[in-house]
């Protein structure tokens, strides 16, 4: 899926196209006067040497212009989380009628040639002429123009999802076409788009008698996201699912195409989504069977700001401690949480401090947020005006009252709940000091020291540990072989940075058995390097360095290795994945000289480009080879892939939370995993088969 390991490894031998160029401007002569005569061109140069710089290299993007050059800006990436997110701005549009109560259906549709058909019974966007833009009509005007829209001043919409007025034309400048029609007043109006371009004017379709609102219908551009990008049902059918239950007033009816549903898949091609209890509903149906330290959630609703902004929130411990957290700001998901997640975190964690001080109870002194929500299933949906959300993709909520709002509504229900069950109060009570005990002990009990760990790795060419004693700013860099081990040792800054070599390719753990794991010195000498504990032992606090960097040969056999040692971590270590510590090194492949100027390349493609743009004297180009990074001088291996003011790194992803999506990515990214590294090979050669279609450069 979007962020799937093995996507992260294939980047490195892929090449990275980079498109430049220049808008052409035409001047005109004004009328009677002659034209201005032609500015020499300035001879100086730039202190990078690439020529002159002046007023006519900046350039002034118009219209959509700016969506379709930088499309990551406004989607957060061409992958399949971006491509998924034009339909969730289309959704979003539909729920902000149906929250302002002007629309109680919405439907939502994925054909088989991977075009979507959102449609809501609303008020249609208007198609008079727009007083600013008298020859278009304000639907043009809304298609084709940047931050327009009717959610900026509050009176159309006291609490919508579009804040930005950019989502609707984002999504016509990233479709190869969209065609959208607007019921209104009885009338039909249609109007259709190739590239954010229209076809022709507003037109009139005729009278319709038992219909209104907006129905978009898109294709996405494969020129944007690539021929293999394709929506998918489940994700589709989940976002609208959430969407169901996050505004309990308005029933959404899903369609899809039956060819487009898998086997293995439960999605349904038709349904129709209802939740008349809101979140509660929603989380009691996800816990399914799951004991629960408390028989039924801490549920509610609650106004806020004096009735003009709204919280909604269900929240459940099962026994299993199998967590997640959801949640919404004006029915848009919050992955990054933010104020309003930490106004709960804060009213439940003073809650039952204040309780046990009640109760006599000293012990829920040590209570914290963590201990209280660490185990915990639970849903959170605010509807506020105004909300600072950061970013295009609105990801995370920024807005400060929110927090003190949720807070102060949350805090006097959860004392009330409380105070009503005292069998509950008391169960959750014992529950979540048993928590906090436990990681106190944790805390006091480290696994690892980081001494103990050095002393213990005294082979030749083994840890070559850092000064640092704490692990804020370190890195561990796993490298491939004592050559490359021995070049890093001179290349790397001995305060911060450690080497560890690794002979060569370590063991599959996704095929071998718990015997040979524990038997292998190669990842017993990694182990013991991070000291952090595996699987469920895991312990944050006592991984000794803030960044794992594997780094190593910008090759396929180096390609194979960082697919071995991320398959390790997955099953071995996957929170400190979900936690962002593990990254992948970008060493370059190709080193470039001319004329004293240096550049280095990490594939054929960059260096193609490299060639074309940075070389542009005459003259033959040295290019050299790297065979490996045994073979790269230390200084070369500082400056291209260590040094931190000027090298690259990956992030290796996986999602934290357990939300439908998150879900869906886990579940695609684990079968992965077993396909290309686990014992059936069968699986393997299905894979193949399934992709060879797409394969465009083979190394014969």
């Amino acid at each position: 899926m979007m962020n799937d390991l093995f996507q992260q490894a294939e980047v490195k031998s892929q090449a990275k196209k980079r498109v430049c160029g220049k808008m052409a401007t035409k001047q005109t002569a004004k009328k009677g006067k002659k034209p201005a005569p032609k500015k020499a061109k300035s001879k100086v140069k730039s202190a990078n040497g690439k020529g002159s710089y002046s007023a006519r290299d900046i350039e002034v993007l118009e219209g959509l212009e700016p969506i379709r050059r930088r499309p990551g800006m406004y989607i957060g990436g061409t992958d399949e989380r971006g491509l998924h997110h034009l339909a969730a701005e289309i959704l979003d549009n539909a729920m902000d009628e149906a929250v302002a109560g002007h629309a109680s259906r919405i439907e939502v549709g994925l054909k088989a040639d991977n075009t979507v058909v959102i449609a809501d019974n609303g008020r249609g966007i208007p198609v008079d002429p727009h007083p600013k833009f008298k020859d278009k009509s304000a639907l043009e005007v809304i298609m084709t123009t940047l931050h327009s829209g009717g959610k900026f001043s509050g009176e159309a919409y006291v609490t919508s999802g579009g804040l930005h007025g950019v989502g609707l034309s984002v999504v016509n400048a990233l479709s190869d076409r969209l065609y959208i029609e607007v019921a209104r007043d009885k009338k039909l109006w249609i109007q259709s788009y190739v590239r954010g371009v229209p076809e022709g004017a507003l037109t009139d379709a005729g009278a319709v008698s038992n219909r209104r609102g907006t129905t978009v219908t898109f294709h996405p551009d494969s020129k944007v996201f690539g021929k293999r990008t394709r929506f998918h049902a489940s994700l589709l059918y989940r976002m609208a699912r959430s969407k169901a239950y996050l505004f309990r007033g308005v029933e959404i009816r899903w369609r899809c195409d039956e060819t487009l549903i898998t086997d293995d898949d439960r999605t349904p091609a038709v349904a129709t989504l209802h939740f008349p209890g809101g979140l509660s509903d929603y989380l009691v149906s996800a816990l399914g069977e799951r004991k629960r330290i408390t028989p039924e959630p801490f549920a509610g609703s609650s106004q806020l700001n004096g009735g003009s902004s709204k919280v909604e929130w269900a929240v459940a411990w099962p026994v299993d401690e199998d967590p997640f957290f959801n949640s919404y700001c004006n029915t848009v998901p919050t992955p990054q949480g933010g104020t309003h997640e930490a106004g709960l975190r804060s009213a439940l964690a003073k809650g039952l401090r204040a309780y046990g001080e009640l109760t006599n109870n000293r012990a829920a002194l040590k209570i914290t947020a963590d201990d209280v929500v660490g185990g915990a299933c639970i849903m959170l949906s605010v509807f506020i005006q105004e909300p600072q959300l950061q970013g295009q993709t609105k990801e995370r909520l920024a807005t400060a009252e929110a927090q003190k709002l949720v807070e102060t509504q949350l805090r006097d229900h959860f004392d009330h709940w409380l105070s009503g069950e005292p069998e509950t109060a008391k169960a959750l009570m014992e529950h979540v000091i048993e928590r906090a005990e436990v990681r106190l002990k944790k805390r006091h009990d480290k696994q690892m020291k980081r001494q103990t760990a050095t002393r213990k790795l005294r082979l030749p060419g083994k840890l070559s540990d850092c000064a640092r004693t704490t692990a804020k700013g370190t890195e561990l860099f796993i490298v491939e072989g004592d050559s490359a081990g021995g070049s890093a040792k001179q290349a790397r800054n001995r305060e911060t940075q450690a080497i560890l070599p690794l002979r060569g390719k370590i063991l599959n753990v996704a095929s071998a058995t718990e015997n040979k794991l524990r038997t292998n010195q190669e990842l017993r000498d990694l182990m013991e390097a991070l000291g952090c504990g595996l699987g469920e032992a895991f312990i944050e606090d006592d991984l000794r360095y803030e960044k794992i960097i594997i780094m190593t040969d910008a090759d396929v056999d180096g390609a194979h290795i960082s697919s071995l040692l991320m398959t390790f971590f997955f099953k071995q270590l996957p929170k400190l994945v979900e936690t962002g510590h593990l990254y992948l090194a970008m060493p370059p492949l190709y080193r470039l000289s001319h004329k004293g100027k240096t550049v280095y390349a990490r594939d054929d493609a960059y260096k193609e480009m490299l060639l074309e743009k940075e070389f542009t004297d005459k003259g033959a180009v040295e290019i050299s080879r790297f065979k490996g990074l045994g073979e790269m001088p230390p200084a070369q291996l500082k400056e291209t892939t260590m040094d931190p003011a000027r090298r690259t790194l990956l992030r290796v992803t996986l999602p934290m939370g357990h939300s439908d999506e998150e879900i869906l990515e886990a579940n695609a990214t684990a079968k992965l995993v077993d396909s290309l590294m686990g014992r059936k090979p069968e699986l393997r050669f299905a894979f193949i088969q399934g992709h060879a279609q797409f394969v465009e450069d083979i190394d014969v």
